[in-house]
């Protein structure tokens, strides 16, 4: 195969790859859009209102969230199970935020476990 159609589909292939240079992984977005309620009126913020009960309340959500989100797999309930995962990821970015915590930070870890077996990880963790 040759000709236009290639030429066609390496620039398709080559403005997707610039134009999604540009944009930032969804919970990076959904991360720097809850920092940006952590002053906003708690009253009209649902946000706002969660981080500023600090961040053991922060954690304990996160927590009924979990709770939430392995009842909507054990009943093999996959709508329930997307609906309950978005809550539980909306509400750990909730607690990084209350906590501190960078994506960037979580990404590092992500990336240095990569290297390594879960059981290796694990066990570097016990010491």
């Amino acid at each position: 195969m040759n000709g236009p159609v290639v030429k066609f589909i390496a620039c398709a292939t080559y403005a997707g790859q610039i134009a999604g240079m540009d944009q930032q992984h969804p919970i990076d977005r959904l991360y720097q859009r809850i920092g940006s309620r952590q002053n906003s009126d708690t009253g009209s913020s649902y946000t706002a209102s969660l981080l500023a009960k600090g961040t053991l309340e922060c954690a304990k959500k996160l927590g009924e969230e979990a709770i939430e989100t392995a009842l909507a797999a054990g009943i093999k309930d996959d709508r329930a199970l997307i609906r309950e995962s978005a809550d539980l990821l909306y509400h750990l970015l909730v607690l990084w935020v209350a906590a501190g915590i960078k994506p960037a930070d979580v990404y590092a870890e992500l990336r240095a476990r990569e290297v390594q077996s879960g059981l290796q990880e694990k066990a570097a963790r016990d010491r």
